[in-house]
């Protein structure tokens, strides 16, 4: 596989090393305890959702199918746990040969999920299993989170065309997986060449402040800009006293002047006024773009300005005030022994202290109202009621070890716009509250 795909450098081999150390030591004493060979179920679900949140979105599930594809112990990585000694030989020979084997199944990617949601179940044994969670986690925890502010985002935009721009705010690796997020929860497109090239996601940009400082006047800056990229451009025109660029931009570019950006101050003050000079001027096909630090809230309240388009970066990269999704990877049924054909058993931790989890292989449908409207997450084990049956969330994504349910990005994207569509209305609302709909369990699930 190409390890672009990941958002990871070309020349990064394997993600066997995107991991905790404890998944390796308990992987060894497994192997000498002789259970690291029992047949065994893991979970990604979260006990709730972000304060205030009314859902989630699930992102990620493509990176972690590559991710668990190229999880590879190649020599490289064996040599370095030898000489760091973190694990034995007999170990350290197991994992030269470690391939995933198993089955996974989840939530597709875009789908919404709710507290307890059994958003990826994870089936082989344990040895196999275990060794997946962190990376496992580290993707969807992270993807799912940018996603969820993104669909707020453009929930809170409706029509208008969102671009992301984060890259400079985060990592240089986070920044691909952002991007790539952003676009599955509603995003037009990226400044993030990067994301761009690795998932065919559509890519924009002109100029910064910095271009017009280089420049003896801003004419002369604006001048250059509209000679190399046209005049269907996108000038920004704050850098100095904006009526002023306004007039210069339109007498250099005339009325076919693509887009004006504004990047500082009163933005629903100074958008009605760029329009009316705008329209004054003629130009009145010229759009606005506003950028400067924004979130759901405030482009929710720039809902009556005339702005087309908004650019977001730092709040929406940082998971506006939520970086992480909270999902754990618990294992909730195991074999009970090493038998091939030994029955599975529900296991869950029963510690107080609220991080309890509930036992057994589980299933997951939505039920929906006589509207097509969502009004419940229904999560069981054993078999599925007859009036759930084609309403089931979780479908195979790979067998036997080998993905079989990869998909282009776009089909996310328009998966999740469908999925929040059939939520109840009071979802989109951005005043803080309890998930939009409730869980329930059935089946007599175990744990407690």
């Amino acid at each position: 596989m190409n390890t672009a795909d990941l958002g990871l450098p070309v020349d990064v081999p394997s993600t066997a090393l995107f991991t905790d150390q404890y998944e390796l030591t308990m992987l060894q004493a497994a192997l000498k305890a002789g259970t690291a060979g029992r047949r065994s179920v893991f979970e990604v679900f979260t006990r709730r959702l972000p304060n205030g949140r009314r859902y989630g979105v699930v992102a990620g599930t493509g990176r972690v199918l590559d991710a668990v594809e190229n999880f590879r112990f190649d020599a490289g990585v064996l040599g370095f746990l030898r000489r760091q000694g973190i694990v034995d030989e007999e170990t350290l020979t197991w994992l030269a040969d470690y391939r995933f084997s198993g089955d996974i199944w989840g939530y597709p990617e875009g789908e919404v999920y709710f507290p307890g949601s059994p958003i990826l179940r994870v089936e082989g044994t344990f040895a196999e299993c275990v060794l997946l969670e962190t990376v496992i986690l580290s993707i969807l925890n992270h993807d799912s989170a940018i996603a969820a502010a993104a669909s707020r985002m453009s929930s809170a935009a409706g029509d208008r065309p969102l671009i992301e721009m984060g890259a400079r705010r985060t990592h240089e690796l986070a920044a691909v997986a952002a991007s790539r997020a952003a676009y599955v929860g509603g995003f037009a497109s990226t400044s993030d060449l990067a994301a761009g090239f690795r998932y065919n996601i559509p890519t924009v940009g002109t100029s910064a402040h910095a271009f017009t400082l280089l420049h003896d006047t801003e004419r002369d800056a604006f001048q250059a800009q509209v000679n190399t990229l046209g005049r269907g451009t996108t000038l920004l025109v704050d850098t100095y006293d904006v009526a002023e660029a306004v007039r210069t931009a339109v007498e250099i570019a005339g009325p076919e002047l693509g887009a004006v950006r504004i990047d500082s101050g009163d933005l629903l003050l100074v958008a009605h006024r760029v329009r009316q000079q705008l329209d004054a001027l003629g130009a009145k096909d010229t759009k606005i773009i506003v950028t400067s630090d924004l979130d759901e809230y405030a482009i929710a309240s720039l809902a009556a300005a005339p702005v087309d388009a908004y650019g977001v970066g730092t709040q929406l990269v940082t998971g506006s005030g939520h970086p992480t999704s909270s999902m754990v990877y618990k294992l909730v049924a195991r074999a009970e022994s090493t038998g091939a054909d030994a029955p599975l058993m529900p296991v869950a931790k029963k510690s107080t202290g609220g991080k309890t989890s509930l036992g057994g292989r589980k299933w997951a449908a939505r039920r929906f109202d006589a509207y097509g409207v969502a009004e419940a997450e229904v999560i069981g084990t054993g078999p599925v009621p007859d009036e759930l049956a084609d309403r089931q969330l979780l479908v195979e994504l790979v067998k036997g070890g080998e993905v079989v349910a990869r998909e282009p990005l776009d089909v996310a994207r328009e998966r999740h716009a469908g999925a929040r569509a059939n939520l109840p209305l009071s979802a989109t609302q951005l005043s803080r509250g309890e998930p939009v709909i409730p869980t329930e369990y059935v089946q007599g699930l175990s744990g407690s």
